[in-house]
């Protein structure tokens, strides 16, 4: 017979079934029915300094693996917290679940500890969908739901929440599955309309693809250099899709959309593929890329297809499965329309227009991607040496730079490079993070020293809001409130249990780095632009 238990406790069990081995969060008095089951279950549970490292682990952990990343946290005020990590999750397209606890009633009762007027509508609002669980049987739905939703749509976070008493009272187990999503399917791909694809290409002066995020998974870059040197393709990528294109492809115009002179490459092409990319601001920073109508748009996600020209071809279908399936159909011989020397001109350009615009950051990007083992994961922060790298830093393969471009928020790095760390052991992890950002999570610092975790954090500090100060400036503000006091962020760490170092040399740097991956918990690298 099966065994009943809690029904916090079977939730637990239950993700483990379907794959989960890890969850990030904090125990409280209302949710700690969920923590019977966790090591009863076998399964690794990550302790957090605020439910938004919480979250932010648990987006580093889903980026890290393509696995979701589940978080736990309390009513209220937990998920207040993790609401900002939800946000970003959804921006980013990362598979997270959060599941909370609720209060059993709010409409009758005022006073109650952690009461909120609408916790699931509060927490809807950044996520896919929030829904409550009143029966066991809903909860078990609901956690099959998001699961196969994440294996099967473009991935963005989801929320249950479960009243109290319903966490307490007795229940029988979920039926076992197996594996998360067992049974579902992906989109699937039309072999007659990727023909019509492949002919565009093939029969086009100056063909030009755009690799977005979503199709950034490592081991496709095989596939990516037969599309593009088979149709002789220009290539930009995204942000979120850098590595998928090689370094040393002549056509590559690297993730540099933002620069406006894009715009001119994109109208002189006569057939434009986007795939995988919502084209979204942060891609852009314009209202439109700059194509002529007739484009083609392959992505998951019919709203980012509604939203294109309606002259333009759009479909719904997988984008890696589509890259794959180009690789192997794609053939005869392509016109050579494009100049490599020309792209060339447009990289050099570009790369000198960053180092005018943030003066001495692109020689720290470059030296200090020089000392990077391979395979590297990054975990970057709103700041400027982030958005320095992110247009001259060439990844060697895709999936491994993890930025919060769509929300936009500060602190996200510490916290999300512990979650990959944890998914990653015994495998190099990087954060990168600005002075401000660093004060907005670095409890979950931690953590890092908690577990052990060999991880380097290259905390640049400008000491300021560098990028917020250049903009006032540029807008005619007088720059205020954009200076704040830091302390000695070497102590902190060390205070923490941290290994510190404030390399004066680049080189110093370097081999500052190299041996932060070898030591027995995390270490803070403290950059200035005095560095130079």
């Amino acid at each position: 017979m099966s065994q009943t238990r809690p029904l916090g406790a079977q939730i637990s069990h239950m993700l483990k079934d379907r794959g989960v081995d890890t969850i990030f969060g904090i125990p409280g008095v209302h949710n700690q029915e969920m923590y019977r089951g966790i090591e009863e279950a076998g399964i690794t549970h990550v302790l957090a300094r605020h439910e938004q490292g919480a979250g932010f682990m648990a987006d580093g952990y889903a980026r890290a693996t393509g696995k979701p990343g589940v978080a736990y946290v309390i009513t209220g005020p937990g998920v207040c917290n993790i609401m900002t990590p939800m946000g970003q999750a959804y921006s980013d397209s990362v598979p997270m679940l959060v599941i909370s606890s609720c209060l059993d009633e709010v409409a009758a009762t005022r006073g109650q500890l952690h009461q909120m007027k609408d916790q699931r509508a509060a927490a809807g609002t950044v996520c896919d969908w929030s829904e409550e669980a009143r029966t066991a049987a809903a909860a078990y739905q609901l956690v099959d739901r998001a699961l196969v939703e994440f294996s099967t749509r473009r991935a963005r976070p989801k929320h249950i929440q479960v009243p109290i008493a319903q966490l307490e009272a007795e229940a029988a187990p979920a039926v076992p599955r197996g594996s998360e999503g067992a049974g579902a399917e992906r989109l699937p791909i039309d072999p007659a309309q990727l023909d019509g694809v492949a002919q565009r290409l093939m029969t086009a002066t100056r063909p030009l693809i755009v690799f977005g995020g979503g199709v950034a998974v490592d081991g496709l870059e095989r596939a990516v250099a037969e599309v593009l040197e088979t149709c002789r393709a220009a290539a930009f990528t995204t942000y979120a899709g850098r590595g998928l294109v090689a370094a040393d492809y002549p056509l590559r115009l690297g993730a540099t959309l933002a620069r406006p002179d894009s715009a001119k490459l994109l109208e002189a092409s006569d057939c434009v593929l986007f795939i995988g990319t919502d084209l979204s601001e942060g891609d852009l920073w314009r209202a439109e890329p700059g194509h002529r109508p007739g484009a083609i748009h392959i992505n998951t996600d019919p709203e980012v297809l509604a939203r294109a020209h309606p002259q333009d071809m759009r479909l719904l279908t997988d984008g890696v499965e589509a890259i794959a399936y180009l690789a192997e159909h794609l053939s005869g011989e392509a016109a050579a329309g494009w100049s490599a020397d020309v792209i060339a001109g447009y990289r050099d350009r570009w790369r000198a227009e960053v180092d005018a615009e943030r003066p001495g950051i692109v020689p720290v990007c470059d030296a200090l991607r020089a000392c990077l083992p391979e395979g590297t994961m990054i975990y970057s922060d709103m700041t400027q040496l982030a958005y320095t790298a992110k247009e001259v830093w060439d990844m060697d393969r895709p999936g491994h730079w993890h930025h919060p471009t769509g929300f936009g928020t500060l602190g996200y790095a510490t916290p999300a490079a512990i979650g990959g760390a944890v998914a990653r052991k015994g495998l190099p992890t990087v954060a990168i993070i600005g002075d401000y950002g660093f004060h907005y999570t670095m409890a979950e610092l931690g953590v890092a020293v908690e577990l052990g975790l060999p991880l380097p954090i290259i905390l640049w500090d400008n000491t300021k809001l560098g990028e917020i100060e250049d903009s006032m400036i540029r807008a005619q503000i007088a720059p205020n409130a954009v200076v704040a006091h830091n302390p000695d962020f070497c102590k902190l760490a060390e205070a923490f249990g941290a290994h510190a170092a404030a390399p004066k040399t680049l080189a110093e740097m370097q081999e500052t780095v190299r041996a932060a991956f070898g030591a027995d918990g995390p270490t803070l690298v403290y950059l200035t632009p005095d560095i130079l």
